[in-house]
């Protein structure tokens, strides 16, 4: 008779963490790992510090949180709806047409981790680590996905995967950045623009990506 009462505890209290780690990701995505402190998160949700402690004892344990919450964001809403599209060129398309519609419609995942390495570039430590590991993580999707094209025969033989993979991710870095100075549905639309030129030259099968 205890075991639904408690499992639904359980559910609030996993909802409540992911709706406190959402607000971490946007505050980081804006002002960086360093300004996300549990005080300013705390003041952020209008609710006690210690309240937050019971979560997370340290500001780095809040901070290597919040780094695993936005890969799970962009696991969510980039990777997994591009893995569901067919093996091959169709996948390699979504994951960079995912990429740019999550920064059309909700940047944070993507402008998060745009701060957090610019900065933590130059600072040797866990959270560089944790976030060069998901970094390397994403470049390994992308790159597999381009070598399935080539083995299914959607791209040339001849074709070098990772150097592929490097020019789709700079098309995507580039709109990360960009927009956030730029207007963004001009840079969306030079960055689709100038990754289905690239892939289309190179398909054997047009029919496999969109014609604009």
């Amino acid at each position: 008779m205890t075991v639904q009462p408690l499992d639904a505890r359980r559910a609030r209290g996993a909802r409540t963490r992911a709706a406190v780690l959402d607000r971490a990701v946007e505050l980081a995505a804006s002002d960086g790992l360093e300004g996300l402190t549990l005080s300013r998160l705390a003041a952020a949700l209008h609710v006690s510090k210690s309240g937050l402690f019971a979560h997370w004892a340290s500001k780095e344990q809040l901070q290597l949180a919040a780094i695993e919450h936005a890969r799970l964001q962009w696991a969510t809403r980039v990777v997994g709806p591009a893995l569901a599209r067919p093996r091959g060129l169709p996948r390699l398309w979504a994951l960079h047409e995912e990429r740019l519609a999550l920064y059309a419609a909700d940047a944070s995942p993507g402008c998060f981790f745009v701060t957090v390495e610019a900065e933590l570039a130059g600072r040797p430590g866990p959270l560089r680590s944790r976030v060069a590991e998901v970094l390397t993580e994403w470049l390994e999707v992308v790159e597999g996905a381009a070598s399935r094209s080539v083995e299914l025969g959607h791209l040339p033989a001849a074709l070098d995967p990772a150097l592929l993979a490097y020019e789709v991710e700079a098309a995507g870095v580039a709109a990360a950045y960009q927009s956030r100075l730029l207007d963004p549905g001009t840079v969306g639309a030079r960055a689709r623009a100038v990754v289905l030129t690239r892939l289309r030259s190179l398909a054997t099968d047009v029919s496999l990506l969109p014609e604009s």
